[in-house]
């Protein structure tokens, strides 16, 4: 918890320029999760999975364009990065 703590003040000071920085890095690894879900096809299950992580990319979007509290976007960021990352290492490891 103390990482997290750390983390969270440091996104807090500069809550504007990190949240800006964020939505490109979650969006981008969220694109990069849906290219590398549609690499193994598009069966349902894979539909599933890209619709998890355009949800999620795009519930991030959300939160800091509707200006909500740091807690809750930095907790979306960390929600929306943890998906993706794990969803590309999903399907990168079924793939090889």
């Amino acid at each position: 918890m103390k990482l997290y703590d750390v983390l969270y003040k440091d996104f807090e000071d500069l809550f504007v320029g990190y949240s800006a920085v964020a939505v490109i890095l979650s969006s981008c690894l969220g694109s990069a999760a849906a290219l590398v879900i549609l690499m193994n096809g598009h069966d349902v299950f894979q539909m599933t999975q890209l619709f998890l992580v355009v949800v999620v990319c795009m519930g991030y979007n959300a939160t800091v364009l509707a200006n909500l509290k740091p807690k809750i976007v930095f907790n979306a960021l960390i929600i929306s990065l943890v998906v993706s990352v794990l969803l590309i290492a999903y399907n990168v490891f079924l793939r090889y």
